[in-house]
């Protein structure tokens, strides 16, 4: 059986895994990500795979990271979060490891690695949302990832949904993901609380008093519990991502959507949101074969399983 190294880099950490045909993690390695320096953390990830190469026969590395990755998967164009901006990073990673590597975006590879092994694992055609500090997405149409001309497509974070809206990090208005991310979650619920909200006041007692401590984990936890601000308020974020799918749908017709990210925690108090919003804005909804919105299944395990897959492919 081949095995694959997936790689998934983030701003303060990169995770490693060694993964077989079927998608299991055989082992896994994680070390701090020294996120303001390229050079040095492509040693970090050459010194991780050498680690897990040690112990397993590696034939190929696919690592995820967050960020404009051209089409023949070798360089990052951009990312907003490391100090990559028109970096080989494929040839510096080959030339360390002496082994084949393919670069990816993170929401692609995770979008990749629910359609074989996890949520998307009976269609052919995936579109997953990743709902945490901003908004990703990843596509799968007829069985291939999906990633446009230039190989920077599925930013669907960046889909302008209220023209003139809140400034986003991009430094564009009305961002989706100003209004449908956990970011976006904990915004609002920070605010009602400060602007003495009574609905909000058992939360910002959870809080300790302190508007700036409610937390997106807080806040699903007060609506498994019950509390009814924090039910709203998963409930509002769910509309804005059932409506901002339901625009994505008329364009990519997806069989399944899958909701994955750190708010997708929150698992029916949020996905029961997203479907009630989602039908309604869907053009023809009563002739037309309807999609299911799951949760997904890997975690924050997707995109190293989806990577180390590409890689493999």
């Amino acid at each position: 059986m081949t095995l694959a190294c997936g790689v998934d880099v983030g701003g303060t950490k990169i995770a490693g895994g060694v993964i077989d045909e079927d998608g299991t993690i055989l082992e896994e390695h994680r070390v701090e990500s020294p996120a303001t320096d390229s050079e040095a953390i492509e040693d970090a990830i050459a010194g991780l795979v050498k680690e897990l190469s040690s112990r397993h026969d590696i034939a190929a590395v696919g690592v995820g990271a967050a960020g404009y990755i051209n089409k023949a998967r070798s360089t990052v164009l951009f990312s907003p979060n490391l100090a990559w901006r028109d970096v080989d990073l494929k040839g510096e990673l080959e030339r360390r490891l002496d082994l084949p590597v393919v670069i990816e975006n993170d929401a692609n590879a995770a979008a990749w690695g629910e359609f074989r092994f996890g949520a998307g694992h009976d269609v052919d055609d995936l579109l997953l949302v990743t709902v945490g500090t901003g908004v990703g997405g990843g596509v799968v149409l007829d069985g291939e990832l999906y990633r446009g001309a230039f190989g920077v497509g599925a930013e669907i974070g960046h889909m302008r949904v209220v023209p003139d809206g809140i400034v986003c990090g991009c430094g564009k208005k009305g961002c989706f993901e100003q209004y449908g991310s956990g970011s976006a979650l904990v915004r609002e619920a920070r605010a009602a609380a400060a602007g003495g909200s009574p609905l909000s006041q058992p939360l910002l007692k959870l809080a300790g008093g302190d508007p700036l401590k409610i937390t997106g984990p807080l806040i699903t936890d007060a609506a498994r519990d019950g509390d009814p601000f924090a039910i709203g308020q998963l409930a509002i974020l769910g509309t804005w991502l059932g409506e901002g799918i339901a625009s994505l749908t008329e364009v990519l017709d997806p069989a399944v959507v899958v909701i994955g990210g750190g708010v997708s925690e929150a698992g029916e108090l949020l996905l029961a949101p997203v479907r009630a919003a989602f039908l309604p804005q869907l053009t023809a909804h009563e002739h037309r074969p309807i999609l299911e919105i799951r949760k997904a299944r890997l975690g924050n395990r997707a995109g190293l399983i989806g990577a180390a897959d590409l890689a493999r492919r």
